[in-house]
């Protein structure tokens, strides 16, 4: 009987300990699946590959101008609590709020084979979110706000990193300094989602436009850039050949045929006239 009390009193409080780390960054439902095995998880850093998000609204700093700053607190709150049920919802572990921006990534403490799949589940997701909260705010006669994303994966460091004073379970890594710098590029290519060439191979099942080839800063080689539309099963006949002129307005570029890319565009744009990429 004191062998089976101590075990218990030992393996519950191994389990209280693991939730009290790990709580606040991953969803309860991943916490219960890490108690069942709680010696398989730790702090300690390792290399490993994951899908990292970076989101940041956009306007926030003019559209503070005019709050006060409890209306500007509501605010946040309000759009980062249910972008982060979204997040939470797609398995993804939260890593930090900075100001305006969230960060997140998928694939550790507990391993996700699909970790990819699931960020790019989770963009969607927000995207959808962003527009509810907009049509919200159009009733109340609120003006609408945006949401950039990037999305990047590779191998990167994750573990429990800081000083003595403060710590927190995060990543570090070239991959992660990507995911970021791709963020940057919603704005200009007017989407809400951008995602890079090694994300868009691990995540079959949707349909992706490619929005040009950049070479980022920090980084030599140019990256391929896309952007997911919608769920392979929701693909419409419209859609799909809009895709494939776009396809072909892209190698005319590459080939500088600039004369028939002008052409292609040009159908696009009467077609499409909200579509930033392609006055751009």
């Amino acid at each position: 009987a004191l062998n089976m009390s101590y075990g218990y009193l030992v393996e519950s409080r191994a389990k209280r300990e693991l939730a009290q780390l790990f709580g606040t960054y991953v969803p309860p439902e991943l916490v219960d699946e890490m108690v069942k095995d709680p010696d398989s998880y730790s702090m300690d850093a390792s290399t490993r590959e994951l899908t990292v998000m970076f989101c940041d609204m956009r306007g926030f700093t003019a559209m503070a101008e005019h709050m006060t700053p409890t209306g500007l607190q509501a605010l946040l709150n309000t759009v980062f609590s249910r972008l982060t049920r979204v997040i939470r919802e797609h398995r993804g572990t939260i890593d930090k709020y900075m100001g305006d921006c969230v960060m997140a990534f998928w694939g550790a403490p507990v391993e996700t084979p699909d970790h990819a799949v699931l960020a790019v589940q989770t963009a969607l997701g927000m995207a959808a979110e962003i527009e509810a909260i907009n049509r919200e705010r159009s009733a109340a006669q609120l003006p609408p706000i945006g949401v950039g994303i990037g999305l990047n994966t590779g191998e990167m460091c994750v573990g429990d990193m800081g000083s003595d004073v403060r710590r927190s379970y995060t990543v570090v890594g070239d991959a992660v300094n990507l995911g970021s710098r791709l963020e940057g590029l919603a704005r200009l290519y007017g989407v809400d989602v951008v995602v890079s060439e090694s994300t868009r191979r691990l995540a079959p099942g949707f349909v992706w436009q490619e929005l040009d080839l950049v070479r980022v800063k920090g980084k030599a080689q140019a990256v391929a850039i896309h952007t997911p539309l919608c769920k392979q099963d929701e693909l419409t006949d419209d859609l799909a050949d809009e895709l494939r002129e776009w396809q072909k307005a892209l190698r005319a570029w590459r080939q500088q045929d600039w004369q028939a890319c002008s052409s292609i565009l040009g159908t696009l744009q009467q077609r499409n006239a909200k579509k930033v990429l392609y006055r751009l």
